[in-house]
This record gives structure tokens, sequence and C-alpha cells, in this order.
């Protein structure tokens, strides 16, 4: 994509009413513009580092064997007054009224809904274990919308629900989603720590929260130093209960996390092997047993003709809440740092001079080079300053920037910096071709 071209209103200066560093930067790059308290548009540059993250989350959700569908944002009233959830949901639900006088709620997560969805379908033990999710809109009326993203009122969620005949099946499927976090969040270049957590209004007996660290979170969180250190991804077998089980466990123990809520041993000091940082909620599994499946009436006839009513859990990833969270933990005081997993572009193409005949066919060619090669690149072919277009570069997070100047066109040299450190190497455009083609 051509800059000139493009659709990427950036800001000088960070916006008053932005406290928090990703809601000051996504203002400032041009990736979101707030339409309402909590609501926000999600201009062309946010989209894409959006959907690259619904992405990584879709990609592991199949791995680990969840199915997906798409259910809608508007749900009947009905479906939660056969859970009791309707009246005990709280303010923070959207109630809607429609022509018809019939009640209707933007829908803040979908355990009803699916419940109804299976209970129409599943018939017998063969239907199960299944595991069904979505990434979709949801709607939660926060009384003090704020951190732009990071609480907003509407926000795009992957929520996904197990269905399991007994308590032991659905602990496996606890387990598998435990895993699929820990890889999905490792991907986007994210350490995320699960932190046994409160239920709430979702109910149940068994949770994890999963933390990024971040010294604006909105909870203090204690730690084992393990969590620390970078991790690529966790090979692991979906299949293998024992292993699951076992490795969740480990994983676990001794001090995996816990909030400021949660008394530590007594013996336990701060130092050594346990730290204290603040930190970001990005995802949130729970196993609730038969709190949904039961009062709506799911039966399925077990293996021995008996009736059986399925254990169920839930499991949520703030999709949108995590761009946010990924700014937050990857940033510098020129711009956003974007992990190449999730970057809108790979690479930013700088043309020093656009009047230069040279600079021009050589940035031109380059361009297109790296299009056909397949590799995602914005080419800043406007009539500017090269320190505003520097400026523009850092600030939007590209991973790595050519850039093309009339000096080093007539060496047969271009200059590749890595955002990342800031590191700069003068090479042959051939060099820097292969260079950003094979990362």
């Amino acid at each position: 994509m051509r800059l000139s071209r493009h659709f990427l209103p950036v800001l000088k200066e960070s916006p008053s009413d932005a406290q928090i560093v990703s809601h000051k930067l996504m203002l400032r790059a041009g990736l979101v513009r707030q339409t309402a308290a909590g609501i926000y548009a999600w201009l062309p540059l946010g989209q894409r580092v959006l959907r690259k993250i619904a992405d990584i989350v879709r990609e592991e959700q199949d791995r680990a064997g969840a199915i997906e569908l798409l259910m809608p944002t508007l749900q009947s009233a009905d479906l939660w007054r056969e859970s009791g959830r309707y009246d005990a949901y709280g303010p923070e639900m959207l109630r809607i009224t429609d022509r018809h006088d019939r009640e209707m709620l933007y829908g803040p997560t979908n355990e009803e809904m699916i419940t109804a969805i299976f209970r129409d379908s599943a018939r017998s033990y063969r239907d199960l274990p299944r595991t069904l999710y979505h990434i979709q809109w949801k709607f939660r009326d926060e009384v003090r919308p704020r951190f732009g993203v990071m609480r907003g009122r509407e926000f795009l969620m992957k929520d996904a629900y197990s269905f399991d005949l007994d308590e032991a099946g659905a602990h496996h499927s606890y387990h598998r989603m435990f895993f699929a976090y820990l890889n999905t969040f490792a991907r986007m270049g994210l350490r995320a720590i699960p932190m046994q957590a409160d239920t709430g209004p979702i109910g149940g007996d068994l949770s994890h929260e999963f933390i990024v660290l971040a010294p604006t979170g909105e909870s203090e969180v204690f730690f084992d130093k393990q969590w620390e250190e970078p991790v690529s991804r966790y090979v692991v077998d979906y299949d293998d209960k024992d292993a699951l089980m076992e490795g969740f466990y480990n994983m676990l123990a001794p001090y995996a996390a816990t909030d400021e809520k949660r008394d530590l041993p007594k013996e336990q000091k701060i130092g050594g092997d346990l730290k204290q940082s603040r930190g970001i909620e990005v995802g949130h599994i729970f196993y609730f047993g038969e709190k949904y499946s039961k009062p709506m009436n799911l039966r399925v006839q077990g293996p021995d003709g008996s009736e059986v009513i399925p254990h169920m859990g839930s499991y949520g990833i703030g999709v949108s809440r995590l761009m946010g969270a990924i700014i937050e933990a990857s940033h510098d005081d020129n711009g956003i740092i974007w992990p190449d997993a999730v970057a809108p572009y790979k690479v930013g193409i700088i043309n020093m001079r656009i009047d230069d005949e040279a600079c021009t066919a050589a940035a031109d060619d380059l361009y297109a080079r790296l299009q056909k090669a397949g590799v995602e690149v914005l080419y800043d072919d406007r009539d500017e300053r090269g320190g505003a277009k520097f400026a523009t570069m850092d600030l939007i997070g590209i991973p790595w920037q050519i850039v093309i100047g009339p000096k080093g066109i007539a060496k047969g040299v271009v200059e590749l910096k890595r955002r990342k450190d800031g590191e700069k190497v003068e090479l042959s455009i051939e060099d820097a071709l292969a260079k950003v083609t094979e990362a």
C-alpha cells in the first residue's frame, strides 16, 4: 500500500483524555477513533492488526480441536431467564425491547445461546465431547469506560464453550484450552501468566485468568520468576489426557501467580523466585459443570442408555483488548513496536526524495518486488520531509524500515532498520530484499 493513498490519520500530540500508553498510541497512530463513550471505530491500520490477532486466536483454537461457528450479537431475554441469569447479571447488560415488545439484550457473553444451540442438536454421548467457539462483538455497559480499548463497552471477543459427559472429560477440555491460550499469547510475543481467579457472573468453581505483565495493569500480581523467561511455543499432545493434566499441575506449582486479594504463604517473601508486578487480563477460562446445562434442560443419552447432563466450560480471549495489551508491553518513546506476527505491515519503505528520479525508481522497484514476494509493505511516497516520514514509521511500529536516499543510491545501498532495537545497516537492495523476505 502506498501511504499517499492510505487512510492513516496520525496525530502529533496525544489527546488530553487518553490516560495510558496504549490509548495514547492507538489514537496517535491512527488505529482507532472514539465514536461514543467506550465505543471505537477501527480504522484501516487498526483493523489489519485486529484481524491478525483474531487469525492467531482462530488458528490455535482450531489446533486444539475447537470448531468455529458464529452467533448473533442480539439475544432473547427468554434464554437468560432459562438459566436464571437475566435478573442477576446486573446493569452491565444492555437490555432492549424490539418493535413487537420482545425483550432482547446485546450479548455480553454466550453461555445461554450456545447451550440452547447444542441442546437442540445433541442426542447421545456420541455427540460429545465438543468445543465450539466464535469471534464476535460483545457489549457490557461499563459505568466508567476508560483506558481506550482496555475497558471499553463494545469489544471483540473469542468465546469458546466445551461440552463433556462428565467432570473428568470437562477437565481435559479445560487443560486443552489452558495450553492453547499459552500458545496463542506466545505467538503474539506475549508472556502470559495463568492466575487462579474468581468466576464472577459466569459461575463455576475452577477458573484462571491470563495476565500480561505491564506497569499500567489493573491488578497487582505475584508470580514465580520462571514466568519472566521467554517461550516461543508449548509442544503438547492435546489428545494425551494424562500428559496434559501433569503439565497443567506442574506449570501451576508452586506459585504460578496470585493477585493481591489472596494471601501469600507466611514464609514467602518478595524476592528470590517470587516477583511482584502489575498485569493486564487478556484471557479467562472457566469450568462450571452443570450450571447452564441443568436448568436449560440439556440432556443426552449416555453409553448405558441412561440420561446424562453434560458438563460445560467457557473460555474467553479479549481480541480487541489484546491490541492494547501488546502495545503496553511493546513500545518506546517514539511509538509502537509491533511483534512481527501481528504487525499491520512487515516492511516500511521510506523514499527520502520523491523528486529524485533514481530514488523513486529504486523505491518503486523495491515496492513491486516485495509485493510480488508476498511481503506486506507500506510505501511512504508522500511529498513530506524525511523527519516526518521517520516519525510516522516509528509511531506506527512497522518491524522493518528500508530508507532510500540519493547518497545511498549513488553508492548502490539502502539503509535497513529494525524497529525493535533500532539497529541500522547499509545493504545493497538485493541483500535488503533477501533479509526482509527471509524474516
